[in-house]
């Protein structure tokens, strides 16, 4: 019986205790659930904190780039508003006297169409009938100037336009003159000033679309001079200019122009370029020949006649240059040069007289002597004729600076041994001499 009591206890105990446990882990489960419960509601406040912080950053980089595009464009309009004032500005700049003609126009129209308004108002017509029979005269003036700056513009013929302008501008000019003139008897003036407003901006555009247009005076000057020498050259060269009339007609309209067809027709005619001839060619080339033949002439020829046939090289009237012998000694003499005192005609091509001065006499006889062995040998022959252009180069220089041409020289600028330079020396004399003559 106690040991069913015992049992009985202990059983009581273990239901007991297994209470206390149920309601331990229980009162556990209950406790974390809240736990749980209460870190949800964290994590969802900070989860909506947070997207309200990025809500609250879009919306502000929203509110910037709204802002900042408003300004962009705010920046844009300012912009293109200055672009439109400095076109402007550099139009009125450009163009004052549209601006002023314009204003001057405006204050022309403007009274003429109330003039016209208040004489047709007197007469009994209705205002809104007499200010459009008004705009009518004035507006219909301006039309057809218009119409005739247009027609202008595209090359079409425009004297029809310009005449029924002036027509239409005459009469709304006699309508305000009358109206004046029996409105104020005796001020036939004012009645004078109105209808020449009706009038004044008619003139003024005309000047200004017309009064600019025209030649200058160079222009005219030049035009006048062009038809005096046609008429001059047809007058002189009858046959040629009629030869050129008939290749102008006979060719495609534009394919030539009169320069070009007289170019022609003389060539034609003459077998040469305009305004030479074989006439021409013939004096110039007898010229030249007895100009050679000046250059023949003994040692003892006046030096006055040598002289003035080369001065007469520095005003060849042919721009090529027929050649010639003078062609032969280089550059042209100075004037200071020919001005010294001459020595023959040798002397004016820088060649000096036949003599050979004592200091290069005395060369050759140093030269003599290294041919013979008795000094340093010079330069060989062919050592030499290589330096031959090199000599005649100098032997121009000396010339054309007024010089005879020695061995001395020629020594000092080559840079050669003397008895090289009057080896030289008579090379170039020779050589010259022949041009001379030849």
């Amino acid at each position: 019986m106690s040991t069913y009591r015992e049992e009985k206890r202990r059983d009581e105990q273990l239901r007991a205790e297994q209470d206390r446990e149920d309601r331990r882990l229980e009162l556990e489960a209950k406790l974390a659930y809240k736990r749980q419960l209460a870190e949800d509601e964290r994590l969802e406040k900070e989860r909506k904190a947070e997207q309200a912080r990025k809500d609250g950053d879009l919306k502000r980089r929203q509110e910037q780039a709204e802002a900042k595009r408003r300004q962009e464009e705010k920046a844009r309009a300012r912009a293109a508003r200055m672009a439109k004032l400095g076109r402007f500005a550099r139009w009125l700049n450009a163009n004052p006297v549209t601006v002023f003609v314009a204003f001057v126009m405006a204050s022309s129209v403007i009274p003429a169409v109330i003039s016209q308004v208040g004489a047709l108002g007197d007469t009994g017509v209705h205002v809104l009938l007499a200010a459009l029979l008004a705009a009518m005269l004035e507006g219909g003036a301006w039309a057809i100037t218009f119409m005739g700056k247009a027609a202008e513009d595209a090359g079409r013929p425009a004297a029809k336009y310009r005449i029924a302008t002036w027509c239409t501008a005459f009469v709304a000019a006699a309508v305000n003159y009358w109206h004046w003139a029996e409105k104020l008897p005796k001020a036939q003036w004012v009645a004078v000033v109105f209808a020449a407003s009706s009038l004044f901006a008619i003139y003024l555009w005309d000047m200004k679309t017309h009064g600019s247009h025209g030649k200058t005076r160079e222009e005219r000057r030049a035009e006048k001079a062009r038809r005096e020498h046609l008429a001059k050259r047809r007058k002189d060269h009858k046959d040629i200019a009629k030869e050129a009339d008939r290749l102008l007609s006979a060719l495609p309209y534009g394919s030539i122009d009169e320069e070009e067809a007289f170019a022609a027709a003389w060539r034609i005619h003459r077998g040469a370029e305009p305004g030479l001839s074989p006439e021409l060619y013939a004096k110039a080339t007898d010229a030249k020949v007895a100009l050679g033949a000046a250059f023949k002439l003994a040692e003892g020829v006046s030096p006055e006649i040598v002289r003035a046939g080369m001065l007469a090289r520095l005003y060849n009237p042919l721009s090529d240059g027929l050649g010639g012998p003078l062609s032969a000694l280089g550059r042209t003499v100075p004037a200071q040069a020919l001005q010294q005192a001459p020595g023959g005609a040798t002397a004016q091509a820088g060649i000096g007289s036949l003599a050979i001065d004592k200091a290069d006499e005395n060369a050759r006889r140093n030269a003599s002597d290294s041919a013979s062995g008795n000094a340093v040998k010079g330069r060989t022959d062919e050592e030499l004729e290589q330096l031959l252009p090199e000599a005649h180069k100098v032997a121009t220089e000396l010339v054309a600076e007024g010089r005879q041409i020695s061995a001395a020289a020629l020594a000092s600028r080559l840079k050669i041994r003397r008895e090289d330079a009057v080896k030289l020396r008579d090379r170039v004399i020779a050589e010259r001499k022949l041009h001379l003559v030849g």
